[in-house]
């Protein structure tokens, strides 16, 4: 399978990912959304790709100004692949961790700017994260956290400290911009 980046220095260019079961990459409409949404909050930026498949999100962060992007896998052939993907665009500032989400927020990595939450559709794991997540120092004050959700099923309910800014559809995938208070 083959993605393209939409905007920044690595823009239109490829990166090449392998067929996975669950894999479920961002599509094209919904990260150019979304990082309209943060387009001034981007540069600069400390990012966190939690369930990053792909890398879509973060590579996009990176070319579109973020200093730095973390992406966190547990399956080691996505994450060779993503590392393989960062190393041909050059891209210095993203580092691959092969770890489970919810194990990496045990860690003192953070904090981050902007968190990327898309987990897989079929898990129940998408609340505990939100709740670790809020509860911990990942997450910078008025951080910014991108969730991808199952539209069907409806939007999760979030911590009780993270306003949603902005919530849209894009055919089955719901996403919302919330900020931590």
């Amino acid at each position: 399978m083959e993605l393209r980046i939409i905007g920044g220095i690595y823009g239109k260019r490829r990166l090449v990912v392998p067929d996975a079961a669950g894999l479920r990459p961002t599509g094209n409409r919904i990260r150019e959304t979304l990082f309209n949404w943060l387009a001034d909050e981007i540069p600069g930026a400390r990012v966190l790709d939690l369930f990053a498949g792909t890398g879509a999100l973060g590579i996009e962060a990176l070319s579109r100004g973020a200093a730095q992007a973390v992406f966190v896998e547990r399956s080691a052939r996505l994450a060779a692949a993503l590392h393989a993907n960062l190393s041909r665009l050059g891209a210095d500032g993203g580092s691959v961790v092969r770890s489970d989400a919810r194990d990496y927020l045990g860690g003192e990595d953070g904090p981050f700017d902007i968190v990327f939450l898309d987990p897989p559709f079929n898990s129940t794991i998408l609340m505990a994260v939100c709740a670790q997540l809020a509860a911990s120092p990942m997450l910078a004050p008025g951080g910014a956290i991108c969730v991808e959700y199952d539209a069907p099923t409806g939007r999760p309910e979030l911590p009780v400290d993270w306003s949603v800014v902005r919530d849209k559809q894009a055919g089955g995938v719901g996403y919302a911009l919330a900020r931590r208070a």
